[in-house]
């Protein structure tokens, strides 16, 4: 065979063998281009490398870069250091324990690892160690057996692998840069403060992944509508890092933006389905959206792909709402409904992601019945019920996963403080005769609820302005409520008419137009919605004076 004809063909190692397989068995055939003779007779004469065990074991060990010792007997006396590990930490004494004469190895605990492999015979590894030296250090520990004793002694053999240590924690302090980064914007895109409405007392905690686990997209809210009615919302956004978080932030803003439009939870949901597939088609959202009134006694919810929302009645039975849910944010197709879950007083709810029930180990179903059994126990403020439910989760620092929880309570209230929250309702029949009865009932009621001469009368003014649209404006049913609560007076006309109506400029020579200016003027707020049975109700609130 040739060898001058295919040997480029091969990679280095490959034409080398077949040099010297050539040149051993080919004859001397100078016409045909093979290898000459005078180089084969060379070949044949050069005598072979010499093998592993005729190698003289002390020099090999001497010349190695890395840092080789020979401990022997139960209290590891030095037998040999090599040149590395005398030029890295001095010279070393023979036949003195290690304990005393490598202090460096006991530092880094090394000395009990020396005991294990010869308890065990077998070697044993410590991965990048920093030594006294400043150097880090992958040791390797072997035992050595001599004329037949496993005891005899063990080689340790110690690797620099101080660039890969600290190319390791450079990378771990990008990771936490990244990690504090998405927290701080996880944390400033949270309310800073919730609001506290009037009938609700609410509390709620985040708590961030431990420092393995990069931060998700959980997120919660409460939104004072007016009229006394608040929106909650909590949700999680899939992914994690700054993306989750940003994501997560797009998606509270416009939770609050659609909030103002006081749209039920099932069209709030319907809006943050398209704007989330529009934020980034590749990331999905869980989302519940639910409203509480007061006047109602429930809250009205809806559910995007999100865990269910527990209540503990006054009687502290606790019930999960799991009806209805969605699929989550960003899938889209599909056509959102809302549900609701009694709120009498003395109850309370829990919200909270998946962080909080969700274990590997674990069924989620069972991660949520034992969230039921906390919560039946757990009584006392909000934020107490909401530590009690994170302990009882066993949630910690280093937990693999963000948490969110959201915990609202309405308080039954009883004695004076019950004297401060009153109802009057009056059903407006009839035609345009309804409207002085409607301003002599709201006398009578803002009289006895003792309110300043100069409140009652801005309250009677709003009643009659109100009344007098809803008559010109509305159909039956029609009705008249007036609410009272420790910080506001709440004025809300409802009809059978679902046209909203709006604050316009009124020209010198029109009739009409100028009530809802009026009430708009003279009141701290107002409003309008549609209610869910058709038509509409429109509200106005005043500030009580404190002190």
């Amino acid at each position: 065979m040739n060898f001058t004809r295919w040997s480029a063909r091969l990679p280095g190692t490959q034409r080398r063998a077949a040099a010297r397989t050539e040149s051993a068995v080919s004859p001397d055939r100078r016409g045909d281009g093979s290898v000459p003779a005078a180089r084969a007779e060379r070949s044949a004469d050069a005598s072979p490398a010499p093998a592993v065990d005729v190698l003289p074991a002390r020099d090999v060990l001497d010349r190695v870069p890395a840092l080789v010792a020979l401990v022997h007997g139960p209290d590891h006396r030095i037998g040999y250091v090599n040149d590395a590990y005398t030029t890295a930490f001095g010279t070393r004494p023979t036949g003195v324990p290690a304990r005393d004469a490598l202090p460096e190895l006991a530092e880094l605990g090394l000395l009990p690892l020396l005991d294990q492999v010869l308890r065990s015979g077998r070697p044993r590894t410590l991965k990048s160690r920093k030594a006294v030296d400043g150097r880090s250090y992958t040791f390797t520990c072997t035992p050595v057996a001599e004329d037949g004793d496993r005891d005899a002694g063990v080689l340790v053999f110690a690797t620099d692998v101080t660039d890969h240590a600290e190319a390791a924690e450079r990378l771990r302090a990008a990771e936490r840069r990244q990690r504090e980064t998405a927290v701080t914007l996880q944390r400033s895109l949270l309310p800073q403060e919730l609001e506290q409405p009037d009938d609700l007392r609410i509390a709620a905690t985040y708590q961030p992944g431990g420092t393995e686990a990069a931060v998700g997209g959980d997120w919660y809210d409460v939104i004072t509508l007016g009229g006394g009615r608040t929106a909650l919302v909590i949700g999680d956004v899939m992914g994690r890092g700054v993306r989750a978080a940003a994501v997560m932030g797009q998606l509270r803003t416009a939770v609050r933006a659609y909030a103002r439009l006081d749209l039920p939870p099932h069209e709030v949901l319907q809006l943050l389905d398209g704007l989330a597939a529009e934020i980034d088609a590749n990331q999905i959202a869980t989302c519940v959206y639910a409203i509480h009134d007061p006047n109602e006694g429930r809250l009205v919810y809806a559910s995007a792909g999100h865990l269910p929302i527990l209540v503990r009645d006054e009687n502290g039975v606790v019930s999960r709402a799991d009806e209805p849910t969605g699929p989550p944010l960003g899938t889209g197709g599909w056509i959102h409904s809302s549900g609701c879950v009694a709120l009498h007083p003395g109850a309370t709810a829990v919200l909270y992601t998946d962080g909080l029930v969700e274990r590997r180990d674990a069924d989620l179903d069972e991660g949520i019945a034992a969230l039921e059994g906390a919560l039946a126990g757990a009584t006392g403020t909000p934020q107490v019920v909401c530590d009690r439910l994170v302990r009882s989760a066993g949630v910690t620092a280093d937990h693999d996963d963000d948490v969110a929880v959201l915990v609202l309570q309405h308080p039954a209230r009883t004695g004076p403080d019950g004297d401060l929250f009153r109802n009057a309702a009056l059903e407006l029949l009839g035609g345009v005769e309804a409207a002085p009865r409607a301003r002599a009932f709201a006398s009578g009621v803002l009289t006895s609820w003792r309110f300043p001469a100069e409140l009652h009368d801005l309250g009677v003014l709003a009643t009659s302005e109100l009344v007098a649209n809803s008559l010109q404006h509305g159909i039956p049913p029609m009705r008249l409520r007036l609410r009272r609560t420790d910080r506001r007076l709440i004025i809300e006309v409802t009809d059978g008419d679902d046209h909203l109506p709006r604050r316009r400029r009124a020209e010198p020579g029109d009739e009409s137009g100028r009530g809802i200016a009026i009430v708009a003027t003279i009141a701290s707020s107002w409003g309008c919605r549609r209610t869910p049975g058709g038509g509409k109700a429109v509200w106005c609130e005043f500030v009580l004076p404190q002190g």
